[in-house]
């Protein structure tokens, strides 16, 4: 769906319309779910956020500016935000307070794949000390602890417009030292 249709959808559900908000979700509902169960790693803790998201996103329809970003993007922070949060809080859990008593059987992953894994964060963590320490807080304070750029530049005293620069300087730096650009 065009952006200008997804706005048109938009403006109307800031205006109440339950048909427009219904032909949204219709619209980006698989996206968005896709973003929730890539963070999450769970389909079902995936629809939970899902539905939280589009309660957040009919409730501040009225507040979206089309200046500041497309509709998509939009949608896809708050559901964004709201996987991170629901991570967050499933992480603060340890391993003693889970019912089950830990990792299950089927979530452990083979030694191959432990292997595999380990080299990539090798090599990941090889090219993000190539980067300069502003470039990899950004990097680690919005991908790894999911903070917002608003909440970095804040935290680091330093104008957003900066922060993005960063961000999108060193994802390139860390692209081409992977050998993926």
């Amino acid at each position: 769906m065009a952006q200008s249709e997804l706005e048109q959808l938009l403006s109307a559900t800031a205006k109440g319309d339950k048909a427009a908000f219904h032909a949204l979700y219709n619209a980006t509902s698989a996206k968005l779910f896709g973003v929730a169960v890539r963070i999450l790693k769970r389909s079902d803790l995936a629809e939970d956020v899902i539905q939280d998201a589009y309660l957040k996103i009919w409730d501040a329809a009225p507040n979206f500016r089309p200046a500041l970003g497309s509709p998509i993007s939009w949608m896809v922070a708050i559901t964004r935000n709201r996987a991170i949060d629901v991570l967050r809080k499933r992480t603060e859990v340890g391993v003693e307070d889970q019912k089950d008593g830990g990792e299950r059987e089927d979530d452990a992953l083979d030694p191959y794949e432990m292997t595999a894994q380990n080299r990539e964060l090798k090599a990941l963590l090889s090219c993000m000390e190539r980067l300069n320490p502003d470039q990899r807080q950004c990097l680690l304070m919005a991908y790894y602890y999911g903070y917002t750029h608003e909440e970095i530049s804040e935290r680091m005293s330093t104008p957003v417009g900066t922060v993005k620069s960063w961000i999108r300087r060193g994802l390139a730096r860390v692209k081409e030292c992977l050998g993926d650009g």
